[in-house]
């Protein structure tokens, strides 16, 4: 069974801890976009770990994880990575691959990418790790991929200081090298976990264009990143917050106002940890934009919610939830596609009373307070779509299953 976990807002939205959660039963996961410009937070038993280009399936030693051909690695970051998991006891050699079809991120692309957003009239807000350049070779038929590190031709036409950055990684990375397709055809019967980056709302198609990332985060990126069919994806699950955070620059029709709700923007930052796991930037921080939700939803073929962070709301009275939008006076509940109509829109906010208890110890829906319940309830009925797995705290096992995943 071929599951995918995507992040069903602007990111960071909890997909690795959901991954990492998901993967003690799986026995394969597939990173099918993004490069080291994702930062995915797993904790386990009170340790932390940052990973942002390894699938966080990789700290169960029953999965074998491969990086996708969506993906864009940066070879350096990628073996920085894997030192930090060895000396942190975790055996993965042997259990990470590449595929072939990967593109590679070289060092001068960094620095485009920070020139280039640095002359943009409207900046994007970049990382600044040279994901976009990479993308944007690979979409000029100018990109490295992995299969052409043994391409003589190919090698030949690089810089100088491109093939010596590359030499000390060449044998290390064409020994993880892998026929993707081949891979999952053999694994057809087993469970596999296909981990997406960043959320629907930064998807080069789907989301706020051009305040968006490079690569396909959308479900239907997950077949093309991990170089199958779109009828092998069984299930697709979406994860989000219990409110709305992005990073970096574009349109937020929710965010607080930092002068006029400056207590509430700080107590949601600093309770739900809202800094960047790559950059370590904050986080610009919302009420629950459920216009925004329901169309990740529909446009992604979202089976099941995921609901994250849920207790960061525990010791507010009262909560509230965007359910419409404002826009010049017209009242709507479709996510337009107008940059200019999203920067305008007001929400309309739904309240809801808060729950005022610690939900940390909750392990079932059942256990939750009647309030959060109500909250809980709202969200699928307005989406459509059911929620089938809560989090209440950012270990593995702060979270429980309302519909089985497998």
């Amino acid at each position: 069974m071929n599951v995918v976990v995507i992040g069903a807002q602007w990111g960071d939205e909890g997909k690795g801890k959901i991954v990492d959660y998901l993967a003690s039963e799986s026995q394969c996961i597939v990173r099918f976009s993004g490069g080291a410009n994702a930062g995915h937070t797993i904790v386990s038993n009170g340790v932390q770990y940052a990973l942002h280009l390894v699938p966080s399936g990789i700290l169960h030693p029953n999965n074998v994880v491969y990086l996708g051909a969506g993906m864009v690695i940066d070879p350096e970051a990628l073996f920085a990575e894997l030192a930090m998991l060895k000396e942190r006891g975790i055996d993965w050699e042997g259990r990470v691959f590449i595929s072939d079809r990967a593109h590679i991120v070289l060092p001068k692309y960094r620095e485009m990418d920070k020139a280039r957003d640095k002359a943009r009239k409207r900046p994007i807000g970049t990382t600044g790790r040279g994901i976009g350049t990479t993308y944007a070779m690979k979409s000029e038929r100018d990109g490295i991929r992995i299969a052409d590190l043994t391409w003589k031709d190919k090698m030949d036409e690089l810089e100088e200081a491109d093939r010596a950055f590359l030499a000390p990684f060449l044998d290390r990375l064409l020994s993880m090298k892998v026929n993707l397709t081949s891979e999952l055809w053999k694994a057809r019967g087993k469970k596999v976990l296909f981990e997406g980056a960043q959320g629907a709302l930064l998807d080069l198609d789907l989301g706020t264009y051009p305040y968006v990332s490079s690569g396909f985060s959308s479900s239907s990126g997950a077949a093309v990143g991990a170089c199958i069919g779109p009828r092998d994806l069984d299930k697709v699950l979406g994860v989000f917050k219990a409110y709305s955070t992005r990073v970096g620059n574009g349109p937020m029709p929710t965010e607080f106002d930092a002068e006029s709700q400056s207590e509430l923007y700080h107590f949601v930052r600093e309770t739900g940890r809202e800094y960047g796991v790559t950059t370590g930037r904050p986080r610009r921080c919302g009420y629950l934009d459920l216009v925004a939700l329901r169309y990740a939803c529909r446009s992604n073929s979202i089976d099941e919610l995921v609901l994250t962070h849920l207790d960061v709301y525990d010791t507010l009275s009262d909560i509230e939830a965007c359910v419409a939008y404002d826009i010049g006076g017209t009242v709507t509940e479709e996510f337009p596609a107008s940059i200019a109509d999203l920067e305008i829109a007001k929400p309309i906010l739904k309240h809801f009373p808060g729950w005022k208890t610690c939900l940390k110890d909750c392990r079932s829906y059942e256990t939750l307070p009647a309030e959060a319940k109500a909250y809980v309830d709202f969200i699928s009925e307005y989406c459509g779509t059911k929620i089938g797995i809560i989090s209440v705290g950012y270990d593995r096992h702060d979270t429980f299953i309302l519909e089985k995943v497998w």
